[in-house]
């Protein structure tokens, strides 16, 4: 029956696009569709490179404009990647456009960071992997280059409390997004008071924590008004969009590995409480909060960035190929002839990827490739035998061993990428589903509205509702795997 179904919409914001997608709860099963999608393409003002958000704010409320056509809705959330911000003035007013974690203000700043407060202290208090992009050094940019900000504003929003506090006129702190900015102590769950005072952040500009899934509230008149929907509800779900997509794992295990493979590759585990010690901060590891009071126990690896704006230069050079063009080639290249480390600074800027993976193998003594299908291989050979690292230092943290990886998203739609993945780590991979962050963000607002009863019931609603392909490692490539993975760890790691 109609007044069965639970019915709710999750908007999503990805590293090149937006989605919404609306989420029908009947029984215990669960569907997905996607009613809207738009470009989240960041632009360049000068040597700054900003978030284009007063029209990703258009495109939201074109997202509630076409829920209307499926029916009653009974919330919406908006989830994003991590560490962006928004500034607000006395008047509630953005300060400045938010800039965009690529953009290049941040260079230097952990040196900087190192002047003032210890690396190992800053580890042990937030649990957070130290990389340049954190909200914690923009902030620290800001203060060192453009103090006015920090000066005048009255609050920091991360982008998806941003998004919410544009659609409600509430302020809010969703922990799983906050959890991103390295300014949390992760124990007790707070903003961290000595970082507020080394970045001198006036009373008040850090708003109040809650936790994934509060009800922020409704839309405001004026968006009812002007979209003529009723006041639908606002739920902060969870902001970050990995932990979205944690939710959605289809695990039944407690202990399991999961891997977010999108733009970025998030490579952890889920556990109760933070681990944070010399073994995790000497391996980088980051500690994240999640839904239900999880920990999320995690390594950022870049992902199918490598491959996205790959494509994004042969287009420019006037070679157009789909993904599945791009994996056909590069399942026919000669296995294990190159290989790159993911994450090498060299390759995280936007530009001419191929080139630089031709640089780095140049520079490496490697083979350098040739085709496309080669550097296709490359990357996917690369990133499956950097997943297998990560395993081996997840484990050494934790000191558990896993069975089964977990991989949702984007990334479980390369099966080549799937197979190379549990054959460089010897684990039977579980892929899917594909729009784990959406419907993780929808489970979310489910549990909200007391439709799902908890975590376990979620999953379990996943698990028997979305298509899960499994890849077993492949025993006759074993000693070939293990061969690439000995040069790998010593002459691209160099561990």
């Amino acid at each position: 029956m109609e007044e069965q179904k639970k019915r709710v919409l999750a908007i999503d914001f990805g590293a090149s696009g937006g989605r919404a997608m609306i989420a029908e709860l009947e029984g215990e099963y669960i569907t997905i569709q996607e009613i809207h999608r738009f470009p989240n393409e960041p632009v360049y003002v000068g040597k700054t490179f900003y978030w284009d958000i007063l029209r990703l704010f258009h495109e939201i409320k074109r997202s509630l404009q076409k829920a209307k056509s499926y029916g009653s809705i009974d919330s919406v959330s908006v989830d994003t990647w991590g560490v962006d911000f928004g500034i607000l003035d006395k008047d509630g007013n953005l300060l400045a456009n938010p800039v965009h974690y690529r953009d290049k203000r941040t260079e230097g700043m952990c040196s900087r960071m190192e002047e003032l407060f210890p690396p190992q202290k800053l580890y042990e208090l937030t649990g957070n992997q130290i990389m340049e992009i954190n909200t914690v050094f923009q902030l620290l940019a800001l203060k060192e280059k453009q103090p006015e900000y920090i000066r005048e504003g009255t609050s920091m929003l991360m982008m998806p409390d941003l998004f919410h506090y544009m659609l409600t006129g509430k302020k809010v702190a969703e922990i799983s997004i906050a959890s991103t900015s390295q300014m949390l102590h992760i124990q007790n769950r707070s903003w961290a008071n000595e970082i507020s005072e080394l970045l001198e952040f006036p009373q008040g500009f850090l708003p109040e924590i809650v936790e994934s899934g509060t009800i922020v509230g409704g839309l405001t008149g004026e968006i009812c008004e002007e979209l003529e929907i009723p006041p639908i509800k606002v739920i902060a779900s969870a902001g970050h969009d990995t932990q979205c997509a944690m939710v959605a794992a289809p695990a039944s295990e407690k202990d399991f590995i999961f891997l977010s493979c999108g733009t970025w590759s998030l490579f952890g585990t889920e556990l109760d409480q933070p681990v944070v010690d010399e073994s995790s901060q000497y391996l980088n590891v980051t500690n994240e909060c999640g839904y239900g009071g999880k920990i999320s126990f995690l390594k950022n690896i870049i992902g199918l960035w490598l491959i996205q704006e790959s494509r994004r230069q042969w287009a420019k050079e006037g070679k157009e190929f789909e993904f599945s063009q791009l994996e056909k080639l590069g399942k026919e290249a000669e296995p294990f002839r190159s290989l790159i480390d993911p994450d090498d600074p060299i390759f995280t800027p936007s530009g001419n990827i191929p080139r630089r993976i031709c640089e780095y193998c140049r520079n490496t003594g490697q083979p350098v490739p040739e085709t496309t299908g080669q550097i296709v291989r490359c990357i996917n050979e690369s990133l499956a035998l950097k997943y297998r690292n990560s395993l081996e230092e997840i484990s050494q943290c934790t000191g558990k061993d896993y069975e089964v990886i977990y991989m949702v998203g984007g990334g479980t739609q390369s099966k080549e990428l799937c197979q190379m993945t549990a054959d460089a780590s010897g684990r039977r991979v579980s892929a899917g589903p594909v729009e784990a962050t959406a419907l993780g963000n929808a489970m979310i607002q489910m549990m909200a509205a007391g439709a799902v009863e908890n975590l376990e019931k979620a999953r379990s609603i996943i698990r028997n509702s979305q298509d899960i392909k499994v890849y077993e490692p492949q025993e006759e490539k074993r000693e070939n795997w293990e061969r690439a993975y000995r040069f790998f760890m010593h002459y691209i790691l160099k561990k």
